[in-house]
């Protein structure tokens, strides 16, 4: 029985995907896919495609990410290893738990602070990972060297592209924030109106700095002449951010967390990365019921799944700390065992009340980026710069637009997630692989914030549960809820969105949930699916065919070697 036949909530696809052999990429922007798929044929591999489309990235979707960010990507070789390589910011050490007054001590104003310090501005910017990470990932397991990976991001910099109505429209959205600085308003609002759909954004600053890093390296910026220029801006607009946190910054390479969903193993990351941990959580609730059978986007499924969904949020707040500072229980509750515990306090004719936890305040705009070889490699990787352009501001002469990341941080001192000097923040990241008898079935990952789990999830469910397409997997109709509200997007029935409220659930439905989810799937013949889904301008491009077959010529000369 196909999936259609139980479902409460058919739907169509309004994308198409891409199937190749030697090698697919799949990111939120047309140019970052051809510039990874560009690296592919000129003899990179994944990693290298990956950095190239996130440097490309960075110039076309400079309001989701930017290498003066964070990020964490899951990298499986070749030789089958998997590793996460944490790039996420830190808190610098001129931080301290008081450097916020809050606004308040309950929601929704709880992580708000006086003057939005920890939102905009100076005083928002944490250290950054992204440069470090993604030049580090090229040196390890790449083979292209940074100036040619380099060369499509300043290319479009310098340049210019079209801008695309989804960028158009973040920029309206925002508009009245970037007025308020000039060097950001005179890129984004020449003569103080918004650039439009269609319009040509030059980035001739951002490219003079992408010329550099590609001719000196990562260490211009972590204590070199471009990290000596902005740290001084920086601590001049009142920024805690110091030349020596630039210096002393330093990735993590972290092992996976793993766990095992009707045998399939799904890999993802670690804290402090929440994502990982909270997919497998709901997973193990939802594995003692016959989610498949219930069929999609019914009452039954979305109620037990937002029931699951409500139990890893209320324990969110052991897995949401750096693991530098704090005992993160990992492994009890990631178990079977615990996820068997948890279910029982599931009433499956009613919604039911969990404790609840710290929110946080991680932005939904972020970016990621799917991208796998013919050799085995494969990479899925998310990156942001938290808020929609980060703090908004530039550095001027640069280009560079710098993160928000203090943001994610309690403004309350002596809690968990509260601000200490060289603290990773926290992140819902949930860049997964998915495997059978160890073999990767499909690589998938997406934007969205605190949604990122759930929805990564829900793609989860869709595959190994329902038996979709993965082009059907990553657009269906998702549902959040994180204990308030449960948003339900409106490609779900109306009939069954009010038997969901019927059941107790505050039914609050929304155009959609989470960003644009980028995944590839893996067939035994080594042939490869791209799919992206339409919550964001995702495009899938993929590489067939190769090389003449051994010993062909153009024109083969049958009077060679003779003698006239």
């Amino acid at each position: 029985m196909q999936w259609q036949e139980r479902s409460g909530s058919p739907f169509t696809c309004e994308k198409s995907p891409v199937t190749a052999s030697r090698g697919m990429a799949v990111t939120n922007h047309p140019l970052a896919s051809a510039a990874a798929v560009e690296m592919l044929a000129a003899g990179g591999n994944a990693i290298d495609a990956t950095v190239a489309a996130l440097f490309t990235l960075t110039v076309v979707e400079p309001m989701m990410v930017g290498i003066f960010g964070g990020g964490t990507a899951l990298i499986r070789l070749a030789d089958g290893q998997e590793i996460v390589l944490d790039g996420l910011s830190t808190a610098p050490a001129a931080a301290a738990p008081d450097s916020y007054r809050p606004l308040s001590d309950s929601w929704p104003d709880y992580m708000e602070t006086h003057g939005r310090e920890n939102r905009v501005g100076a005083k928002a910017i944490a250290v950054p990972g992204n440069l470090k990470a993604w030049c580090e990932a090229a040196a390890r397991f790449g083979r292209l060297g940074l100036p040619a990976l380099m060369e499509p991001a300043i290319r479009h910099a310098a340049n210019g592209f079209v801008l695309s109505p989804y960028l158009a429209t973040c920029i309206g959205e925002i508009a009245p924030d970037l007025a308020l600085d000039p060097a950001i308003a005179a890129v984004f609002l020449p003569g103080g109106v918004p650039l439009k759909a269609g319009d040509r954004l030059v980035q001739a600053d951002y490219a003079r700095t992408l010329q550099a890093i590609a001719q000196d390296g990562p260490d211009i910026l972590y204590g070199g002449a471009l990290g000596r220029r902005i740290a001084d801006y920086l601590e001049g607009a009142g920024s805690f951010v110091r030349l020596r946190d630039l210096a002393d910054y330093a990735t993590v390479q972290r092992e996976p967390v793993r766990g095992t969903y009707r045998g399939v193993e799904i890999v993802g990351p670690p804290p402090p990365c929440s994502g990982g941990v909270q997919t497998l959580q709901v997973l193990n609730i939802l594995e003692a019921y016959d989610i498949g059978a219930l069929g999609f986007g019914t009452a039954p499924t979305l109620h037990l799944v937002l029931e699951a969904m409500k139990i890893a949020a209320a324990d969110r707040r052991a897995v949401t700390a750096d693991p530098a500072f704090f005992d993160v229980p990992v492994e009890r509750l990631i178990s079977k065992d615990y996820g068997a515990q948890r279910r029982r306090e599931i009433d499956p004719a009613r919604a039911g009340s969990f404790v609840s936890q710290v929110l946080s305040n991680e932005s939904a705009n972020t970016t990621h980026v799917t991208i796998a070889d013919d050799e085995g490699n494969i990479v899925t990787s998310t990156q942001t710069i938290n808020s929609l352009f980060g703090a908004r501001i530039m550095i001027p002469g640069t280009g560079i637009i710098p993160n928000n990341y203090m943001y994610l941080f309690d403004p309350h001192p002596g809690l968990a997630l509260s601000l200490q000097p060289g603290k990773r923040i926290t992140s819902g990241i949930t860049a997964l692989i998915g495997k059978r008898d160890g073999r990767p079935i499909f690589a998938l990952g997406l934007p969205g914030a605190h949604r990122i789990p759930a929805s990564a999830m829900q793609a989860v469910l869709n595959i190994v549960d329902h038996g979709m397409s993965l082009q059907e997997a990553v657009e269906a109709p998702r549902v959040f809820t994180w204990g308030q509200e449960a948003e339900l997007e409106r490609g779900l029935a109306a009939d069954v969105r009010d038997a969901v409220a019927a059941l107790g659930h505050a039914v609050q439905p929304v155009d959609h949930v989470a960003g644009g989810m980028c995944a590839i799937s893996f067939a035994q013949d080594g042939t490869m699916t791209g799919a992206a889904c339409w919550r964001a301008d995702g495009v899938p491009m993929g590489i067939g065919g190769g090389s003449a077959r051994a010993g062909t010529s153009f024109w083969p000369d049958p009077r060679r070697g003779k003698r006239y």
